[in-house]
């Protein structure tokens, strides 16, 4: 009775064993960028739960989920250096702009950020969290995200906190309790510091003052990332400051979206490329992204002194109104040398400035015309006439510029610690987003990299770009088991095809998803199939190495 008992326990423990999956999903045939810029090579990958369980010949294993990747690249989840889907993804957490091009984490923070919000800050945006920490919480576990998130903390927002949008600088008592602020994100899981020095209030901080924000973030192994004080004519100035700051205050630094703006400043670049390799090989770890393409996009009030912009939006208004300021405005504008980063100037010509988003339904009907087309239909000069939509549009302008050359496109993507990332936000394209145009990075930045600047202009090879999107962030990032394809390393997996990858989105026609990314997951939740979206919302919040 015995024996029958052990053999019938056998028994069912061998049915047991027969029917159990060895994974949840395998992705078979697969050409393996792994994100180490290494060869690839052809392997199967089985995950299991949220992670790479095994990667090797898997054909006598089994799964519920099996995808045959024969002839598709295969790599880790490309990272999004400067995303500004916070805000987006409150409204659509499907990310589909970026899922579509494969990006599984969007990193936010480019010198604001969703906290810290003191108590009038909390009520003026009406939201429902005070932290950081809590904002990243919020969309990942009470709202749902397809894609991970992970941001650093705004110095703006920390200087707002603190002292408000005026044009003072901080008591040392007041900058002790910045820096606390500081320590408090890092410690809830921000990556460092980042700053956005061209805009109001930020532009008001002094460099003393980010040395102290940037000691804070070091404290916790951050980094301090930076849109410098100008991209154009004093990009040197600019650059020599986020220099100082990176070795003054010992912490790693990035400059983002690295480019010489304006037509004057083009020969600049090598000389910007030239100083940061000689930090680096001094021990320094300086690094840019970029995004892949020569018109810039930022608010229609960066043509404005921001001197005239502190305080409210309401008080910038009512200053553009006053006949007297009006007209040293105008005068500032036109000037080709300015102490402050003139867009206006920069865009060499009307013809230059694409206007892109308008407030004011009556206003609307000017989408996507230029600056010299709407001068023209107005009969007024274009300074005047950027000032009048400005009032006219009871805030700002989204617009786009074109400033930078193809030449330097191509020079920044060889450059080997060069990331890369949209600046922009990650919508779908259907409903009310329609209503308004945007950039066609919003659509297009990492397909247009693995498109146009490596199957087609064979700029840098395939491993190396995918280097660039996944394993070098993630290093620099200092980000645990996240952009590389190992085992035991997060299910963040792109599969598509390199011989059809390419941005779809246009300066004319923008709304337009790229191509050729087939599959995407996510934790190793499938996010993507088929290239049409799951529905599944598996994005978690990545964390800083300051996390408790």
């Amino acid at each position: 009775m015995r024996r029958k008992t052990l053999f019938t326990a056998l028994l069912l423990l061998i049915a047991t064993a027969c029917t159990q999956q060895d994974f949840d999903a395998i992705i078979q045939n697969g050409t393996i960028y792994n994100g180490t810029g290494d060869a690839p090579f052809t392997a199967d990958i089985g995950i299991r739960a949220d992670t790479i369980a095994a990667i090797g010949n898997l054909s006598s294993s089994d799964a519920p989920v099996i995808i045959d990747a024969e002839g598709l690249a295969v790599s880790p989840g490309f990272i999004n250096m400067l995303s500004w889907a916070n805000y987006s993804l409150l409204n659509d957490g499907r990310s589909m702009s970026n899922i579509k091009q494969g990006v599984t984490l969007e990193i936010f923070g480019e010198g604001s950020s969703m906290g810290p919000l003191n108590e009038e800050m909390q009520q003026n945006n009406e939201r429902p969290w005070t932290t950081l920490g809590e904002y990243l919480e919020h969309l990942t576990e009470e709202q749902g995200v397809s894609t991970n998130v992970a941001s650093f903390v705004g110095a703006t927002t920390i200087r707002q906190h603190v002292i408000g949008s005026q044009n003072v600088a901080p008591t040392p008592d007041e900058l002790k309790q910045m820096q606390q602020l500081v320590r408090e994100a890092m410690e809830e899981g921000a990556l460092g510091v980042g700053s956005s020095l061209i805009y109001a209030p930020a532009f008001f901080a002094s460099t003393e003052e980010l040395i102290a924000l940037a000691e804070a973030a070091a404290e916790y192994d951050g980094t301090y990332i930076s849109h410098i004080r100008s991209e154009g004519d004093d990009l040197l100035k600019a650059t020599d400051e986020l220099f100082t700051i990176a070795t003054e205050a010992e912490i790693d630094a990035q400059i983002y979206h690295l480019k010489a703006a304006g037509k004057r400043n083009w020969d600049k670049l090598p000389v910007v490329l030239t100083k940061i390799d000689s930090l680096r090989n001094l021990g320094h770890n300086i690094s840019a992204n970029m995004y892949t393409y020569t018109a810039a996009s930022t608010g229609l009030d960066a043509t404005i002194p921001p001197t005239v912009q502190e305080g409210s939006y309401q008080d910038f208004i009512n200053r553009l109104k006053q006949p007297e300021i009006r007209e040293e405005v105008l005068a500032s504008m036109r000037s080709p040398q300015t102490d402050w980063e003139n867009f206006y100037q920069l865009a060499d010509s009307p013809e230059n400035i694409l206007l892109v988003g308008f407030n004011e339904d009556s206003l609307k009907y000017l989408t996507g015309k230029n600056l010299a087309e709407i001068s023209e239909m107005r009969n007024t000069d274009p300074a005047e006439t950027i000032i009048d939509l400005i009032i006219q549009n009871d805030g700002d302008i989204s617009s786009v510029f074109f400033l930078m050359s193809e030449e330097n496109v191509r020079t920044k993507i060889k450059v080997p610690h060069m990331s890369f990332g949209s600046d922009a936000r990650s919508v779908a394209a259907e409903g009310e987003v329609l209503e308004s145009s945007t950039h066609p990075r919003t659509y297009g930045t990492f397909a247009r990299l693995l498109g146009k600047y490596v199957r087609d202009e064979n700029v840098i090879p395939l491993q190396e770009a995918i280097y660039r999107l996944t394993g070098l962030p993630a290093k620099n990032l200092k980000l645990q088991k996240r952009g590389y394809l190992r085992e035991g390393y997060y299910g963040d997996i792109v599969i598509f095809d390199p011989a059809t990858i390419e941005d779809k989105a246009t300066f004319t026609q923008p709304h337009q998803y790229a191509v050729g990314v087939h599959h995407v997951f996510v934790n190793a939740v499938q996010v993507l199939k088929d290239g049409e979206h799951t529905g599944a919302m598996p994005g978690q919040v990545v964390r800083g190495p300051g996390w408790k």
